[in-house]
């Protein structure tokens, strides 16, 4: 992820502006990348809709004994 992260975002910009520019791209990435972005290993869902669907598969699972 910070290999994708660094490509995309830091080294697609010669210059940027300000420290805070860079953070600021950082966390639309970020925000982008949870909620956006279909992710292969998670079924081409979402991680932000696997967290959304995890308290459900804990109350379907069986307890341990």
């Amino acid at each position: 992820m910070n290999g994708l992260c660094k490509a995309e975002i830091i080294h697609a910009r010669w210059v940027w502006p300000s420290v805070t520019a860079v953070e600021i791209a950082t966390m639309d990435w970020v925000q982008w990348w949870n909620t956006s972005r279909l992710h292969q290993s998670l079924d081409y869902r979402t991680p932000a809709e696997v967290e959304a669907e995890y308290p459900q598969h804990l109350r379907a699972a069986p307890a341990a004994i």
